[in-house]
C-alpha cells in the first residue's frame, strides 16, 4: 500500500515538474522560475485544475467546481474539473480559454488565449474534442465536439474546427480545412505563420477570369472576317447574332475551390 502512495506522490510531481518545465522551453519571456510560479495564469490555473480534477474522480460534490471558479475569476481561465489533461500542458497568457468537462488533452499541448474547447449542443456523454499529443492551438481558435485532433496538429489562429483532424497536419479557416505539411519542421510558436487557403481560392478564381478574358478576346478578334462572310451570303442579318463562345473546361485548381465551396477540406 505504501508502494502504490509513493507512485502516485512521484506521479503528481513529474507531472508537476513537467507544466513547469514546458513553459521555459516554450515561452521566450519566461526568465526565473519565480516569475513563472507567480505571475503565469496559465500555470497557477493548471495547478488549482490539477488540485480541482482529483477532488472530482473521488465524487466530490461542489468543492471542485468552486474551485474552478475561483481559478476563472483569478486568472480568467475556465476549466471544468472533469477534463483530462495530460503533462507538459501550456496555456500561453490564457486570457479567455474554456476547456469543456469531457474534454481530453494529451501530453505537451500549448493553446494560446481565446481558445475554446467545446460543445455544440446539450448532448449527454462525451461532447468535448479529445487532444492528442504535441498539439498546438492558435489564439481564438474554436474546436467543437466530440471530435478527435491527432497528434502533432497545428491549429491556426482563428479557426474553427468542427471534424475529426488526422496527426502531423495543419488546419486553418472557418471552418476548418486541412493542409498537410509533410517533410517541414515547423517551430511550434511560429503558428502565425501559416498557409492562407482563403487566398489561395482567391488567387485561384482571379487566374481563371483572366483566362477566360484571354479566351473572348482571342475569340473577338477572329470573328470580324467570318461575321462579314456570312452577313454577305445572308447567312446573318446582323452581326451581333454571332453569340461568343467560351470554353468550358479549365486546369486551373478546380479541387481547391470545390473544397473551398463544399467546406470539405477536412
Amino acid at each position: 500500500m505504501r508502494c502504490f502512495a509513493q507512485r502516485g506522490y512521484y506521479i503528481v510531481l513529474s507531472t508537476l515538474l513537467a507544466d513547469f518545465r514546458i513553459i521555459f522551453e516554450r515561452d521566450p519571456a519566461a526568465r526565473n522560475w519565480l516569475e513563472v510560479l507567480f505571475l503565469y495564469p496559465g500555470l497557477q490555473a493548471l495547478l488549482l485544475h490539477r488540485f480541482a480534477h482529483k477532488l472530482y474522480r473521488l465524487n466530490i460534490p461542489f468543492v471542485p467546481r468552486l474551485i474552478s471558479y475561483i481559478a476563472r475569476f483569478v486568472t480568467g481561465i475556465e476549466i471544468h474539473p472533469g477534463a483530462a489533461i495530460g503533462r507538459g500542458f501550456f496555456i500561453d497568457h490564457g486570457i479567455g480559454v474554456v476547456i469543456g468537462e469531457t474534454a481530453i488533452i494529451g501530453e505537451d499541448v500549448l493553446i494560446y488565449q481565446g481558445v475554446t474547447l467545446g460543445g455544440t449542443g446539450k448532448e449527454s456523454g462525451k461532447r468535448h474534442p479529445t487532444v492528442g499529443n504535441n498539439v498546438v492551438v492558435g489564439a481564438g481558435a474554436k474546436v467543437l465536439g466530440n471530435i478527435e485532433i491527432g497528434n502533432n496538429v497545428r491549429i491556426g489562429a482563428g479557426s474553427v474546427v468542427l471534424r475529426n483532424v488526422p496527426a502531423n497536419c495543419t488546419v486553418v479557416g472557418v471552418p476548418g480545412r486541412v493542409i498537410y505539411r509533410s517533410g517541414a519542421r515547423v517551430d511550434p510558436l511560429e503558428h502565425g505563420s501559416l498557409p492562407d487557403s482563403e487566398a489561395e481560392v482567391i488567387r485561384a478564381l482571379v487566374d481563371r477570369i483572366e483566362s477566360l478574358e484571354q479566351q473572348v478576346q482571342t475569340l473577338q478578334q477572329s470573328q470580324p472576317s467570318l461575321v462579314s462572310v456570312l452577313v454577305a451570303s445572308g447567312a446573318l442579318e446582323h452581326a451581333s447574332d454571332v453569340p461568343v463562345q467560351v470554353a468550358s473546361s479549365c486546369q486551373l485548381k478546380d479541387k481547391t475551390i470545390q473544397q473551398f465551396l463544399d467546406g470539405a477540406g477536412i
